[in-house]
């Protein structure tokens, strides 16, 4: 486990630090009740589920989206091959999944995963829901985030789009500082979602159009004063060229 975090976590550094996908950030910026996460299945919750009210610090509500061109799937295989074969999409360097018992179909409703990465922070999930062009995921306890995870794909203007979807907080007051204030494990999961577009690409045979499109939003934790989390304020530049996001979602 020690020689897969170091090694594995050099390499994912080093492909990160040289990475040449343009990545287009619009900033962080206050959100507004638009940005609070779905309402689950009632069936779905029980005591295992950790919703974002169980967590700790701001609600982070992030969109992370890419188009595609000349993509030989449609929107349809593309979301049903991130359920037949989640790990091929995450970055394998410092991650695995552990989906066993999953019927032929891959992911469905009820069914759990964990995806597991060295040290204390494993992030067991549960899909809430499932259809066509859609994978819902809710975190359980233990996930070092509290929230929800979304992953759609639609045709949009002859062009594949691919988005993921989050709503979380902190799972710990550990992660919140790591998180918030550090910014380490926001990094972390920046690089692991952005992989998981660009492998939604490859697995769609067709080509990236114009990068990485990540959007920003928070909210405060009820009951505190407003205080802007340490982060991208807007206006940062990014890695490539082109016009950043704005600051409000682009869904």
């Amino acid at each position: 486990m020690i020689a897969r975090w170091l090694l594995g976590t050099g390499l994912v550094t080093w492909r990160y630090l040289w990475e040449t996908t343009p990545l287009y950030r619009g900033g962080e910026c206050r959100g507004d009740d638009q940005d609070r996460p779905p309402q689950l299945p009632p069936e779905a919750v029980d005591d295992r589920v950790q919703r974002a009210e169980d967590g700790y610090g701001p609600l982070f509500h992030r969109s992370f989206r890419v188009r595609i061109a000349e993509a030989r799937i449609d929107a349809g295989r593309l979301i049903e091959q991130v359920c037949r074969d989640f790990e091929r999409f995450v970055p394998t360097e410092v991650v695995s999944i552990d989906a066993d018992g999953l019927r032929g179909q891959g992911l469905d409703v009820a069914d759990e995963l964990v995806v597991e990465m060295p040290g204390p922070w494993n992030g067991p999930v549960r899909v809430v829901h499932r259809d066509a062009r859609s994978l819902h995921l809710v975190t359980l306890h233990g996930h070092m985030e509290a929230g929800q995870v979304h992953f759609r794909a639609r045709g949009e203007d002859g062009l594949l789009v691919f988005e993921i979807e989050l709503w979380a907080r902190a799972g710990s007051r550990l992660v919140h500082l790591l998180y918030a204030h550090l910014r380490l494990a926001k990094e972390v999961q920046l690089n692991m979602w952005v992989r998981f577009c660009l492998s939604a690409v490859a697995a769609s045979g067709g080509r990236l159009m114009d990068g990485v499109h990540i959007a920003t939003r928070w909210l405060d934790p009820p009951g505190t004063k407003c205080v802007t989390p340490t982060g991208d304020e807007p206006g940062e530049s990014t890695r490539g060229t082109g016009n950043q996001l704005p600051g409000r979602r682009a869904l």
